[in-house]
């Protein structure tokens, strides 16, 4: 693996660990199982047939969630390594900006496709629940990982 490849990969598992133990534990407070919420995530691609399939829904949805963490992420250094402002600028910043753009993308595209779910959300709690991870743990860790200052 190249030095520059290094710390993709980091950033990958990182947001992706912290995100999906956040999803569990989220899941659990509010009456669900880790079971049920990868699941979900796997009947995202792959049909509500997804949520039928034991122990493979579970890898299944674990898989995707990573996949999707894999492109947040590559998202990121792709433009990250060509315009400079997203290092040099305060990190909790661009990490913040970031963030809003995930939740926007993944809560306003992506979901109201796949599931029609509203947007914005009607549920301030619940939307602010979908947007703590967004900004916390994937936005400020990719951008205090690339700050101008670690490089």
């Amino acid at each position: 693996m190249t030095q520059r490849g290094k710390p993709v990969v980091f950033a990958w598992l990182l947001c992706g660990t912290l995100d999906i133990v956040y999803a569990a534990v989220s899941s659990v407070v509010q009456g669900g199982t880790v079971s049920g919420m990868l699941h979900a995530v796997a009947s995202g691609p792959f049909g509500d047939g997804a949520r039928q399939w034991g122990v493979g829904g579970d890898i299944a949805g674990l898989a995707t969630h990573f996949a999707i963490m894999g492109a947040m992420v590559a998202a990121w250094f792709f433009v990250a390594r060509r315009w400079s402002a997203l290092t040099a600028w305060p990190w909790w910043l661009t990490g913040t900006l970031y963030g809003l753009l995930l939740y926007v993308i993944m809560n306003g595209i992506v979901l109201p496709l796949r599931f029609g779910m509203a947007f914005p959300p009607t549920d301030l709690v619940k939307g602010a629940i979908a947007l703590f991870p967004h900004i916390f743990l994937v936005g400020w860790p990719l951008a205090w990982l690339t700050r101008k200052d670690s490089n």
